[in-house]
């Protein structure tokens, strides 16, 4: 399962020896398996070299993955495959949106009242992977050029290793009827199924202001988190991304001014932000170091970090419409359908850190939730990590943007603010 091993243990713990910096023992939730991930899921961190927290192995791992050809079989796989469904080990996939639709309407496959059938992306490439980001000093080393034009390939070919699988999603809202006295709006909600809703009435009026945001919309967020999850002691929002596919303004990122810009695009792929080792080293290099932070400064000691992580901490994604969501909305995957699933993590390489996302193959039983026609004070929340590991509340969700089937041809694209926060108990 552990794929691209380029230490063996004796090599990770002989690299922890030689370092100082933060690397998070290896965790796994009870029962869940081993990831597909490098160096059998040890963190980058490990292999810290003078500060660079291991960028520089994870970009011979990246190299070195781009040339083994096992990503280029799945895409000749696919290729190749006749016209039609291709037949896979979870389930019959489809190379287009439109194709997966057509056979969700032939087949009558339908969802419960409030919900929706229509197609999700997956991974089919059982196979870690690997980003470098547009911010890395790769993409303006001219020594590289070779370089750089193979890792466009490589990363628009991740895009060419999914497909689309037809799912059902129920409404989100009528939670109670498939999970009797269990209110979406409760923290209970959150600890068994890692998604819920809140409430907010925000008194930010211009969400494509980066220090409006920051200066009203943090902490409402940050009291909403502390209101919301009883014995909740501190909450930290650090960072926010604004939604809008039509947005016609400058929507370039500007770090130096902690301005995040405006997406637009959606991520319709089936995802989540954190892992076992991210969750730990974004809290910890937040606190230590305002690592990539775009929200306000903090000043924790090492030892003070280490006291707040000591006990239970999340990392909650919190999603506020703009307005009410007509076209592309947020859709989640409740934890209790691939708690026994092992995860694929996808490596993002910065300068000055590895960021650890994740991917999920394809399961019929995976139970996807959306809330249709979410309306601005309408606050979906999912999770992205829990430091709680012994199976008795969800770890994380997993989540897609996706098109909806029931909208009109002229309805409103999604505009809205999603923004990352930790809450410490």
């Amino acid at each position: 399962m552990n794929a691209s091993n380029t230490a063996t243990q004796d090599t990770v713990e002989s690299h922890n020896a030689e370092t100082n910096a933060y690397v998070p023992e290896f965790q796994l939730t009870r029962g869940q398996p081993a990831p597909i991930a490098t160096n059998g899921g040890v963190s980058y961190m490990s292999f810290d070299r003078n500060g660079d927290a291991g960028t520089a192995v994870a970009m011979q791992d990246a190299f070195r993955l781009m040339e083994d050809g096992g990503g280029q079989a799945v895409i000749d796989l696919i290729d190749n495959a006749p016209p039609g469904p291709i037949e896979t080990k979870w389930g019959k996939g489809f190379r287009t949106y439109d194709e997966c639709m057509d056979y969700i309407r032939e087949n009558n496959i339908e969802a419960p009242e409030g919900g929706v059938a229509l197609p999700l992306r997956y991974t089919v490439h059982e196979q870690p992977s690997y980003s470098i980001v547009s911010s890395n000093a790769f993409w303006r080393d001219p020594s590289r050029e070779e370089d750089a034009k193979r890792v466009r390939v490589e990363e628009r070919d991740i895009g060419r290793r999914c497909l689309y699988f037809p799912q059902i999603l129920r409404d989100a809202r009528r939670m109670e009827a498939y999970y009797p006295r269990l209110s979406p709006s409760s923290p209970e909600c959150m600890d068994r199924l890692g998604v819920s809703l809140a409430h907010l009435d925000s008194k930010c009026r211009n969400f494509y202001d980066s220090e409006e945001v920051e200066r009203i919309f943090y902490p409402e967020i940050e009291q909403l988190l502390l209101d919301f999850f009883p014995g909740a002691t501190d909450a930290l929002v650090y960072n926010h991304d604004v939604f809008n596919k039509d947005y016609e303004g400058d929507h370039r990122e500007d770090q130096d001014n902690k301005n995040p810009g405006v997406n637009r695009g959606y991520a319709n792929l089936v995802h989540n932000d954190l892992n076992d080792n991210s969750g730990r080293v974004r809290c910890r290099e937040l606190l230590t170091k305002n690592l990539r932070n775009f929200g306000r400064t903090q000043n924790y000691t090492e030892e003070e970090a280490d006291e707040k992580m000591s006990k239970r901490f999340m990392s909650i994604n919190l999603a506020k419409p703009m307005e009410t969501v007509e076209q592309y909305p947020f859709v989640l995957c409740a934890w209790p359908s691939f708690a026994d699933q092992p995860y694929i993590t996808n490596y993002r390489i910065y300068d000055d850190r590895v960021g650890e996302t994740t991917r999920f193959t394809y399961r019929r039983e995976h139970e996807w939730y959306w809330f249709p026609q979410q309306k601005s004070n309408e606050v979906s929340m999912l999770k992205c990590y829990d430091s709680v590991t012994d199976g008795s509340v969800s770890r994380w969700s997993f989540h897609s943007a996706c098109v909806d089937p029931t909208a009109p041809e002229d309805a409103r694209c999604r505009k809205n603010v999603v923004v990352r926060s930790f809450v410490f108990f």
